[in-house]
């Protein structure tokens, strides 16, 4: 397998792709790979000849600085695992200065608001600074399909919103959330739960079918409240937030008063550790 470090050098490798007219796939990811991961590079892998891993720990994208220090670094790991995974699978894990050469700076985009709810509300400019490093992926490997999980559906939203405006000749490719058994989104981040956080954290995705059960039925205000009085009753757990939301906009969804297509979306920090999930509901 392939481990590249410099664009020069990605750039070299695309040519040779390219020469031999063989489609490409790209899978962008800040290592710690999980089954979540795995999940998009093997779609990517069935779809392509040749499937890039990008590997990068984005710090533009963190807007506290003890988030980016703690945030699982496991590169070794993680090219243990790719290394059994696929032939066709290529690994680019450059560094910070690499990518942004010193400067640090993101592009402000007008993404209609998008940026400015749910995790825009606590993390400012995070937006920006994912935008401003897919756009660096994209432009760099030009591939066919990009691949991102359905769990971070807000990112799928300006991601989509990302290629619309820099006009790029890209499919994004949008795969199911991976859980655990219990029900928990696989993420990265799940390593910093010890075992006791991780199993009642369950109650996130539990909270999450409830809701979709219950959508109809309840009124929406009492059955968010009364979600978050459940999960805060656990020692540690604080629901950040809690929304029902329109697909396509993250408009304030009301299921009774419009034929939108509505997802619930939350955010339950355990300790100093976010955990995002997100269900359709109709």
């Amino acid at each position: 397998m392939i481990n590249i470090s410099k664009k020069k050098e990605v750039l070299h490798q695309l040519k040779l792709t390219r020469k031999q007219n063989k489609s490409i796939g790209l899978v962008p990811t800040m290592g710690s790979l999980h089954k979540g991961h795995l999940s998009l590079i093997k779609k990517a892998v069935l779809e392509h000849d040749i499937v890039w891993v990008s590997i990068f720990i984005n710090p533009t994208q963190f807007n506290k600085s003890i988030d980016l220090e703690n945030y699982p670094r496991n590169l070794d790991e993680d090219l243990s695992l790719l290394e059994c995974f696929s032939k066709k699978v290529k690994v680019f894990s450059p560094s910070v200065n690499e990518i942004y050469g010193g400067d640090l700076s993101v592009t402000a985009y007008d993404f209609d608001l998008l940026d400015t709810r749910l995790e825009g509300k606590y993390r400012k400019n995070h937006f920006n600074g994912v935008a401003t490093i897919v756009f660096k992926l994209l432009d760099l490997f030009k591939p066919k399909d990009v691949y991102f999980g359905e769990k971070d559906f807000q990112q799928v939203l300006i991601i989509k919103r990302l290629i619309v405006i820099e006009k790029f000749k890209v499919n994004l490719k949008i795969c199911p959330t991976i859980r655990e058994r219990s029900g928990l989104a696989l993420s990265s981040r799940n390593m910093l739960l010890s075992a006791q956080e991780k199993n009642m954290a369950s109650i996130i995705y539990e909270s999450l079918i409830f809701i979709k059960t219950n959508f109809k039925n309840k009124p929406q205000y009492h059955l968010i409240k009364s979600v978050i009085s459940s999960i805060e009753k656990i020692k540690n757990f604080k629901v950040q937030y809690l929304e029902i939301c329109d697909s396509e906009t993250l408009d304030l969804c009301d299921y009774k008063k419009s034929n939108k297509t509505c997802r619930a979306f939350i955010c339950v920090e355990v300790n100093t550790v976010r955990l995002i999930d997100n269900i359709l509901l109709n």
